[in-house]
């Protein structure tokens, strides 16, 4: 029996009914964009989260760019500033500042939490440091009090990146809402997933939400105006349909994630490989279970030859892709630990379809790997 990474047909198979019919509600209204869907989706995310304000948009990427294009249109930011970020991020994270002209400064990670290292965050602040881009990797929150001090202390923008962590919380908080601004993606395989692409805005700025918004409709207020130079980027009605009916499900697959995680955390036992520094349930949703191990690739192998579908999460970091090679900051960057984390992660199977049966399989086979 094969066990794949992520099957989307199973996790939208429960809630198949309710997904039909909102969808067949929405084709019979006749409004398939900027319609009542999108406000309550919209309505209901903010309040969710508990933010004040949510912009849908086409996606995730388009998210945090609007959040920084925003910030320079309102005369925040311009463009040849700095904006650090994990180094260890997905790609769009870095695409979304250099899209604007704004330059990334990659921070590493620490080894235990995956995370952004707090301790070297105020070594890397310059004169033209006007934001720190948080990411939420793996569903683990990166929040921290240090990092909020040291942004009040520096006038830095925190903007989050929660794409990977959608019901994560601090201290009661949920992520989206702890900084200025927060970029949201609602890919098919999100823990908020949509049938398609989908993403949003939130922030409790009422200015950066008008300004995103705008900026998302060809920069148009209203109808035939033109404040800016913008771009079509807005949710459709459909997945606004579908994404309303997920969220009622959203903390509950959450708690469902958190079961197969604390399973493999229980029981994997094999000295070849390292799992990250375990957080507080409220702080990880579990959207990827990733490992570390020196022979990774042997690894990953190993298990699709016994049936199991693993993925890299990431296997060649932002700043040695070739779209970088010839920027001075990916050419002068020292990012050893980035680097060595790119060489050794490896993502289990889990998704609230999983069964404990399945994960026990996943972990019978790991803990039999030998280097």
């Amino acid at each position: 029996m094969k066990i794949p990474f992520l099957s989307l047909q199973d996790v939208t198979a429960r809630h198949e009914a309710e997904i039909q019919a909102a969808v067949q509600q929405t084709v019979a209204s006749g409004r398939y964009l900027l319609g009542p869907q999108n406000r309550q989706f919209e309505a209901e995310w903010a309040a969710y989260l508990g933010c004040r304000h949510t912009v849908g948009c086409a996606n995730g990427l388009d998210a945090l760019i609007w959040i920084f294009r925003a910030y320079i249109e309102m005369g925040v930011m311009q463009p040849g500033d700095e904006v650090l970020v994990p180094a260890n991020t997905y790609i769009a994270t870095f695409l979304a500042i250099t899209e604007n002209g704004l330059i990334p400064v990659p921070v590493e990670p620490h080894p235990d939490t995956l995370e952004i290292d707090e301790q070297l965050i105020e070594a890397a602040i310059t004169p033209r440091t006007r934001a720190l881009c948080l990411v939420h990797l793996y569903g683990r929150c990166a929040f921290t009090p240090a990092i909020a001090t040291l942004c009040r202390r520096y006038g830095l923008k925190l903007v989050e990146d929660n794409a990977q962590a959608h019901g994560c919380r601090f201290e009661g908080r949920r992520t989206g809402s702890l900084g200025d601004a927060a970029g949201h993606s609602f890919y098919p395989g999100k823990n908020l997933g949509a049938l398609g692409d989908g993403g949003a805005v939130t922030t409790d700025d009422a200015a950066l939400a008008e300004t995103v918004r705008t900026l998302a409709n060809y920069g148009s207020p209203k109808k035939y105006v033109f404040q800016y130079c913008g771009r079509n980027s807005r949710l459709d009605e459909i997945q606004a349909a579908v994404l309303r009916v997920k969220l009622r499900y959203l903390d509950a697959d959450n708690e469902r994630r958190r079961v197969i995680a604390r399973y493999y955390c229980d029981h994997l036992d094999n000295p070849a490989i390292r799992l990250p520094q375990r957080l507080p349930d409220e702080q990880n949703v579990w959207h990827l279970f990733p490992i570390l191990c020196q022979e990774r690739d042997r690894l990953q192998q190993y298990l699709t030859d016994k049936g199991i579908e693993t993925l890299i999460h990431y296997p060649i970091p932002p700043h040695q892709q070739a779209c970088y090679r010839q920027t001075e900051w990916a050419q002068h960057a020292s990012l050893p630990i980035t680097e060595l984390l790119h060489r050794q992660e490896l993502s289990l199977p889990l998704s609230p379809a999983m069964s404990l049966d399945t994960a026990a399989q996943v972990v019978e086979a790991v803990n039999q790997f030998k280097l």
